[in-house]
């Protein structure tokens, strides 16, 4: 949990791959009417075609980890290895000193999963996912911030923070358990998770409680997206029918799940201050074990009714972390705040639905 006091790790160039134009490449969008045509793949690549579940399932899937690649890449802009020297690289160090690292490698794993799942189904013969027409929400005026429209909204969050307390209970939300905020001003505002604009930068020789402030909102938003997707992947891979897509499902949900085990041990670190109406507490000292900072690992839980307390991901049963439950968290997050087209809205819902009605063939 303490800050790292090694040596700095050069920027690595193993993933630069996945930085150039991938994202666009071959993707459809769905209800749009511009489909890329599956037949750019062998009739054997297509053999073995899915499931109507299945592709439903890869297409919500999809559609969420653009959602999540958007964000990580406005996170890399201004926190990764790339990013310009600036009092908030140096306040996400105050939660670790190998952030930037961090930061930027969850960002091409999200790229690499967008790659892969829009490849897969058009492989298969399907429509995959685009969102492009829907980025259209303002950008961070920090500098090194890109310019183009956004998908996400990072500076107007309302940071759910119960998946903290979650993990260091004993009761479990698919047996109806319901848990406290572990920064309770943190959900109950509109907070900004990067820099707005370089006013709050500073000073580039101080850190202010402002600045900390966004860096330890952005800390706990981390833990908040990767344990939805922790819990995603895992409640539709129940659902899944081919094989090849329960090991699709599983694989990326691992990713996912090793995500969120950095994440959390992470958030713990917050630097605590007040700055306006939020307040960070230090998680490090003195907390009852519901808020204990190296807690990290999931505490065993009820899990299935007469067996013992079972350590597990949790939630994973329907009318959770499910697609809908997932699509709804991410609204009441903030992550859309500004996002003035109802169709958007109606797509994401709509994969989710379909995504919560399929049914494992056998």
């Amino acid at each position: 949990m303490k800050e790292s006091k090694g040596t700095p790790k050069p920027q690595s160039n193993r993933r630069s791959f996945l930085k150039n134009g991938m994202l666009a490449a071959g993707v459809a969008t769905v209800g749009g009417g511009l489909l890329t045509k599956a037949s750019a793949f062998s009739r054997d690549q297509q053999e073995g075609s899915l499931t109507p579940g299945d592709a439903a399932i890869l297409q919500l899937l999809l559609a969420a980890e653009i959602i999540e690649t958007d964000l990580w890449q406005q996170y890399n802009e201004l926190g990764g290895v790339a990013a310009p020297d600036s009092t908030y690289v140096a306040a996400l160090k105050k939660l670790d000193g190998d952030m930037p690292q961090y930061i930027s490698d969850n960002t091409d794993d999200e790229m690499s999963h967008v790659s892969f799942l829009t490849a897969y189904l058009l492989s298969k013969g399907h429509q995959p996912v685009n969102l492009d027409q829907f980025r259209t929400l303002h950008p961070s005026k920090a500098p090194g911030a890109s310019q183009g429209g956004r998908l996400t909204n990072l500076m107007q969050l309302s940071v759910d923070t119960t998946w903290w307390t979650r993990y260091r209970s004993k009761e479990n939300p698919d047996l109806g358990a319901r848990f406290p905020q572990a920064v309770p001003s943190l959900a109950q505002g509109k907070f900004p998770a990067i820099p707005t604009s370089g006013a709050d930068l500073g000073d580039p020789t101080t850190i202010t409680d402002h600045i900390q402030a966004i860096a330890n909102t952005a800390g706990f938003h981390f833990g908040f997206i990767e344990q939805a997707g922790t819990s995603l992947y895992a409640t539709l891979s129940q659902r899944v029918s081919s094989p090849e897509v329960l090991r699709i499902t599983i694989g990326i949900g691992g990713s996912e799940i090793m995500h969120f085990q950095v994440w959390h041990d992470k958030a713990g670190n917050a630097v605590p201050l007040t700055d306006g109406a939020l307040t960070f507490v230090d998680l490090t000292q003195n907390q009852p074990e519901s808020l204990q900072a190296n807690l990290i690992m999931p505490e065993p839980c009820d899990f299935i009714k007469g067996l013992p307390e079972c350590a597990i991901i949790r939630p994973t049963g329907a009318g959770q972390l499910d697609a809908v439950g997932a699509i709804n968290g991410f609204f009441e997050d903030g992550l859309f705040a500004g996002q003035q087209d109802p169709r958007f809205k109606e797509l994401l819902f709509r994969l989710a639905n379909a995504a919560d009605q399929a049914q494992r063939e056998l």
